[in-house]
């Protein structure tokens, strides 16, 4: 890997990307994100929360690398936006909770990135937006929908205007936002309190919620309540009980 770095320390691994200046993605780095996040659902059972960061106070990821635009035509485009899209559905389907650490610009493809996160939290001088139609290409549109409502998203799309990690928090996008200093140690001290959990409950978690985003109330909850059943086979379901009725922090064995 040259611009990706898996660290990994009780139970939580930290992704960073490192491309410089400010981290635009070319085709080796969507392949190497891509390469990290299915290495940690094929490879590392141990993993229970995953951070996503950028190295660098610029940018969390200042959109695509505009050069490999130039070279895009009708005839390589839908291998090159398969592989895109490949690289965003990793992190969107990792099996363990993904949360962004956002520490700047997130442009485009790093809009994408952050959105498909399971939560995040942002510095003060984060911001994004989605300028794609200010450089030839469409896309963004349907991530952005995530953090913030249809008529904003159409707003940001339509201008390529950005917005503040505070608006966005706003709208419900974003946990918090705080100092660039604090950042790591929030989003470290978040990931902490998620990996204390059943690690067989969190991947269903995972599991359900990504799967009842788009259903109807009736069918997610169905979907929800067939989980629990899952989950009731196992050890860590009733050391869950236990520990509530013996007033006592639970002792999950992932088991």
């Amino acid at each position: 890997m040259d611009f990706v770095k898996l660290e990994e320390k009780n139970n939580i691994a930290v992704v960073t990307v490192d491309r410089p200046p400010v981290n635009a993605v070319n085709e080796q780095l969507y392949e190497e994100i891509k390469d990290t996040f299915h290495g940690i659902n094929n490879n590392r059972q141990d993993i229970r929360v995953v951070i996503l960061r950028a190295e660098g106070e610029k940018a969390f990821i200042a959109g695509n690398d505009l050069n490999e635009f130039l070279t895009m035509n009708p005839e390589n485009a839908d291998s090159r936006m398969k592989k895109v899209r490949e690289s965003f559905w990793s992190v969107y389907e990792c099996k363990v909770p993904v949360i962004g650490a956002i520490n700047g610009a997130a442009l485009g493809t790093g809009l994408a990135y952050a959105a498909v996160c399971d939560m995040l939290i942002a510095s003060e001088k984060a911001y994004f937006s989605l300028p794609e139609i200010n450089v030839g290409v469409m896309g963004g549109a349907k991530h952005l929908s995530r953090l913030v409502p249809q008529m904003i998203v159409r707003y940001m799309h339509y201008t390529g205007n950005t917005i503040s990690a505070e608006e966005i928090k706003n709208y419900g996008g974003i946990i918090k936002v705080v100092p660039p200093n604090d950042l790591f140690e929030e989003v470290m001290s978040l990931a902490t309190e998620i990996a204390k959990k059943s690690p067989i409950a969190i991947k269903l978690a995972k599991k359900s919620l990504n799967t009842i985003e788009e259903m109807d109330l009736k069918e997610g909850y169905k979907f929800e309540q067939s989980l629990s059943k899952e989950l009731s086979a196992y050890d860590d379901s009733k050391e869950a009980v236990k520990a509530f009725f013996e007033k006592r922090d639970p002792v999950f064995s992932g088991r």
